[in-house]
């Protein structure tokens, strides 16, 4: 008797099973909720790219929003965000709007087949989803929105610096090899936020060089305020000081004294900014060698007036001849004997008419020297003072026209760079 009660009490249990099972697989073929749809869609594992007798899947960028976010000068990289919206055609992702009532549904963007975009001329790039769903279609149009943060390697023209203006080429492609892939098909570009930092993005549009080949060409200006106050002017207000302190005395050393500390401070002021200044690329800022010219210009107007000093107090230029050199000093120490001779006759002895004589002829030949020294003084000086005169109209005029020819080369000089290189054919 117990045999026979465990024997029919297995036998209910199985068919309760049964029976559950059975049920549980009535009801869900009887859902049609969207959870149910999304289970159903997800459940046929479709991580593939939807293939066609093409090999091709086409992926519609209906709005492409660009912004830059910074441009190194000094490695002459590009920090870009693209934010797509994306869509494209998967049909076995459609259902029957006839047993499931529903246009869309939700899936996870990692159970079905999602397109990479990648921008081809990156250092580096990371893509995102802007969500961790996408939008399905009842169709099969699926709808995602992409996040792309890149670095791009753009050989910015800094030629012009701190008036550089160039175009930098951002591509943007899908995967494709052997006439298989995805191909883009772009709609509008929209340019948010064109301000960062010293520069501006002037302009974005979308371009092609080839039909698999599209890119951004974005337009970039630097805001030349910032960098013209503090790098262009302090060197066209150093040089324009060094030609106004000419109105300094030849004579006293204080001329020199001030020029030397000119020279010095722009010395500093270079080293200082030298890490403000843009990097070397293809065409090499032209305010580098602006700046050595100008303290050329610095160094030689200092020599020039050291020069011009010693020539006006020695009466030459010469420096290791002794025989040259010591002969103002031999005149001045016979002037000196000369004078304490007489002053010595004068004091101690008791004139009379032949003496009398002779003192006045030593007096007057004293004063013929004095007057002949000072006479050639004067000349020397006034020779100094008209080389100086005439350096002054040439510095004058040669600075003058160099700042204007540097100004008008920077504004409207343009050195030609190659921004598609990274395309090889």
């Amino acid at each position: 008797m117990p045999k026979v009660l465990s024997h029919n009490l297995v036998r209910t249990m199985f068919l309760l099973s049964v029976i559950t099972v059975v049920l549980e697989l009535v009801d869900s073929s009887n859902c049609t909720s969207r959870r149910c749809l999304s289970n159903v869609l997800i459940d046929k594992n479709l991580l593939s790219q939807p293939q066609n007798d093409s090999c091709t899947q086409e992926v519609r960028v209906p709005i492409l929003e660009y912004q830059t976010l910074e441009v190194n000068t000094k490695q002459l990289h590009l920090l870009i965000l693209l934010q797509a919206s994306i869509e494209w055609e998967d049909p076995e992702l459609a259902w029957d709007t006839s047993v499931y009532k529903f246009d869309e549904v939700i899936l996870p963007v990692d159970k079905i087949w999602t397109p990479e975009l990648f921008v081809t001329n990156a250092i580096t790039s990371t893509l995102k989803h802007s969500s961790a769903n996408v939008l399905v279609y009842s169709n099969g149009t699926v709808k995602d929105n992409l996040i792309i943060n890149a670095e791009v390697n753009c050989e910015v023209n800094l030629f012009n610096y701190p008036f550089a203006y160039d175009v930098c080429p951002v591509a943007v492609q899908a995967w494709g090899t052997d006439k298989c892939g995805t191909t883009l098909k772009f709609g509008d570009l929209i340019l948010t936020d064109n301000s960062h930092g010293d520069w501006q993005t002037v302009d974005a549009d979308l371009q092609k060089k080839r039909d698999d080949r599209n890119y951004i060409h974005v337009e970039l200006k630097l805001k030349s305020t910032n960098p013209f106050l503090t790098l262009m002017l302090p060197s066209y207000l150093i040089i324009f000081v060094d030609i106004v302190s000419f109105a300094l005395p030849l004579r006293g050393g204080g001329r020199n004294a001030f020029k030397v500390t000119l020279v010095l401070s722009f010395t500093l002021f270079i080293n200082i900014l030298n890490s403000q200044l843009p990097g070397d690329s293809e065409c090499s800022p032209i305010i580098r060698p602006h700046f050595c010219i100008c303290l050329i210009f610095l160094v030689v107007s200092m020599v020039v007036s050291m020069l011009t000093t010693r020539l006006s107090l020695e009466g030459q230029l010469v420096f290791c001849c002794w025989s040259k050199g010591s002969a103002p000093k031999i005149t001045e120490n016979k002037e000196q004997n000369e004078d304490e001779e007489i002053k010595a006759d004068i004091s101690t002895i008791q004139p009379n008419g032949s003496e009398n004589s002779q003192i006045l002829r030593k007096v007057a030949k004293y004063l013929e020297t004095h007057e002949t020294n000072e006479a050639e003084k004067e000349r020397q000086h006034k020779f100094a003072d008209m080389l100086d005169k005439t350096f002054f109209w040439i510095y004058f005029l040669g600075g003058l026209g160099y700042l204007v020819i540097m100004t008008v080369i920077m504004l409207n000089y343009k050195c030609e760079v190659n921004h598609f290189d990274f395309w090889h054919n």
